[in-house]
């Protein structure tokens, strides 16, 4: 039911790789993509690197807390985010990190949150090589998935190029603890929402846990193993296509088991104009971003 392509075929010029993509894009919002340039290997340093730092003390963690930055760069405590105001915070940690700026650029003294300074623990060199790395793989294979959305949606392949050569692009390692005894209805890992940007890059450790909610109301279990990525859309990719992309709600509400996940939220430069094609609205995708990100870290909601 959800589409899967052969990324390298697909790159090739593989006819049916990019049917799939169309009906993705356009019906779904939701794929698989396999045989990428990102190993089942590179996966594996990246989440045993995320491993690592979850188990830490709080007292650590606490040190790279992004509740005292006023941004989202760093880790996030449990309950730190609440995507749906009608559930509870989110029952999960994240560590976030985002694209690096040159010194000289500008933007980097602009104050703007989606260009804030990565907080990296002390004395975890390793922890901040594995995850640059993976991140640096991730933005490549986000652009090729990109090009590819591009053609399969009628544009010119490189029509998303230009406006990503400084992505507000944001790694995030999520950690599900086991779903708690005392959790509720209104109690998820993250509860139904649908992305903010664009594209979303998603590693998993093949624990079971997202759900897609498809357009008959039913929801569907998507799971991808160390190697496969799951890729959905988001809404600022809706708006910016006429609705020829569709974003698409979903959620994990948790089991007995822990889970790790990696996204990478794929995003364009803050200046891009993402109102509909050929109209005469701006709508800057930071600012955007910006308003969404206000609305769901709960240290952005109570700005303090």
């Amino acid at each position: 039911m959800i589409p899967e392509i052969d990324l390298k075929a697909a790159l090739s010029g593989d006819r049916g790789a990019l049917a799939q993509m169309r009906v993705a894009a356009e019906d779904i919002g939701f794929l698989t993509v396999k045989n990428t340039a990102v190993s089942a290997a590179d996966v594996e340093i990246a989440l045993r690197a995320y491993a690592t730092f979850f188990k830490l003390p709080a007292s650590v963690k606490q040190s790279v807390d992004m509740a005292q930055t006023g941004a989202n760069r760093g880790w996030g405590a449990s309950q730190a985010e609440q995507v749906d105001p009608e559930s509870n915070p989110d029952y999960k940690q994240v560590f976030d990190c985002g694209f690096e700026l040159a010194k000289d650029d500008p933007l980097r003294q602009s104050g703007l949150g989606v260009y804030a300074p990565n907080q990296w623990p002390q004395g975890m060199s390793e922890f901040k090589q594995a995850i640059t790395g993976y991140y640096d793989q991730a933005l490549t294979v986000s652009a090729q998935i990109l090009q590819l959305l591009a053609q399969a949606i009628g544009e010119d392949a490189d029509f998303f190029t230009d406006k990503f050569d400084k992505p507000m692009a944001l790694l995030r390692g999520n950690y599900y603890p086991p779903r708690p005894a005392w959790a509720g209805n209104k109690d998820f890992g993250i509860a139904e929402h649908t992305d903010y940007g664009c594209l979303t890059l998603l590693a998993t450790d093949g624990v079971p846990g997202l759900e897609v909610k498809l357009r008959d109301g039913r929801w569907i279990p998507v799971n991808a193993t160390p190697g496969t990525f799951i890729v959905n859309f988001g809404e600022m990719l809706q708006m910016w296509t006429e609705g020829r992309v569709v974003a698409t709600s979903h959620r994990v509400i948790g089991s007995k088991e822990e889970r790790l996940s990696i996204p990478m939220f794929y995003n364009p430069n803050y200046s891009t104009n993402v109102a509909p094609k050929g109209s005469d609205q701006v709508i800057l995708a930071g600012e955007h971003l910006t308003r969404r990100f206000d609305e769901t870290y709960v240290h952005l909601q109570s700005g303090t």
